[in-house]
């Protein structure tokens, strides 16, 4: 599993894919990211996480952390270590993930890490509330996008799930560049769970939204290893 990579395009920055504790929500219709988090060995996940750390190397001055799940599912023993690469890298920039339940921590982190400006990603998928609540089951009901943009810098969508239409997508992209400076949308990619893929979906965002490749706070993950973290080796 490769756990370190480098984002050279748009907001480029260095990226370690850690290992945490399982997801505190764990229902998500389309996600077997469960198989990399921490069942018991918590020394084994301590030295995945060191190793991939060591590798920073702070040539741009921003890091994200990754793992399956949020960054408050990470060991304390990670979170102190992040705290000391950064600081010793020069790393002026950290992104991190986190699941709407744990909204109201967010604070709280960014005062811990008070040398360093904190950005905050939401895995929201679609702003369409019963595709996400009923069929997703992402468990996050909000009454208007700024319920996430008062806590979270950026979301991440997810598009190509059968039952997607070209309306919710369409909608979904119009939320994410009116209400968020930064944002990550990716194609989904059949895995081990029973969703499929809509591949005439997927065809028509290529050939409609492209030029969000030109969108210079929006990353778009055609493969779920494009930020070269993840793949095997």
């Amino acid at each position: 599993m490769v756990r370190y990579g480098v984002v050279k395009d748009k907001i480029q920055r260095e990226i370690v894919l850690l290992k945490g504790n399982p997801c505190v929500w764990g229902k998500c219709t389309f996600c077997d990211y469960t198989d990399d988090n921490i069942f018991g060995d918590l020394s084994e996940a301590l030295r995945v996480n060191h190793a991939a750390l060591s590798l920073v190397s702070g040539i741009y001055g921003r890091l994200e952390v990754v793992n399956s799940g949020s960054v408050f599912e990470l060991p304390n023993e990670t979170l102190e270590l992040i705290h000391k690469v950064s600081s010793e890298k020069n790393i002026h920039a950290l992104y991190f993930e986190a699941s709407w339940m744990y909204r109201s921590k967010i604070r709280a982190l960014r005062q811990e890490f008070e040398r360093q400006e904190l950005f905050f990603k939401c895995g929201v998928e679609t702003f369409d509330d019963d595709f996400r609540n009923n069929v997703m089951l992402k468990g996050i009901y909000i009454d208007h996008p700024r319920d996430i943009a008062e806590y979270f810098d950026s979301v991440c969508l997810l598009v190509g799930m059968l039952g997607q239409t070209r309306e919710m997508v369409k909608r979904d992209i119009d939320i994410l560049t009116t209400y968020f400076k930064m944002g990550c949308v990716n194609i989904f990619m059949e895995n081990s769970t029973n969703i499929k893929a809509d591949y005439d979906l997927i065809g028509w965002f290529k050939d409609t939204y492209g030029r969000m490749e030109d969108y210079p706070g929006i990353d778009c993950l055609w493969e779920n290893t494009d930020f070269d973290v993840g793949s095997s080796n």
